[in-house]
């Protein structure tokens, strides 16, 4: 088995002060994002590089809404 010395492209506790959008702006935006994405073609290796930050920007934009509103 291999493994190669990388960095991260992110750092997950860098994200202190990032605007969290409210809940429902979050819903609509990832559902808008994943309908736009599933039309991506899967052997365009920059259309699939291009869906996987988008829908992981989107994902972590809902997961913070949730958690602001939980109280987290």
């Amino acid at each position: 088995m291999t493994t190669a010395v990388h960095d991260p492209l992110r750092s997950p506790d860098g994200d202190n002060g990032r605007w969290i959008p409210p809940l429902d702006i979050a819903l609509d935006r990832a559902r808008e994002i994943l309908a736009e994405q599933q039309a991506a073609n899967i052997y365009d290796d920059r259309a699939m590089l291009t869906a996987a930050v988008t829908l992981e920007i989107a994902l972590r934009d809902l997961l913070g809404a949730l958690d602001a509103e939980a109280g987290r």
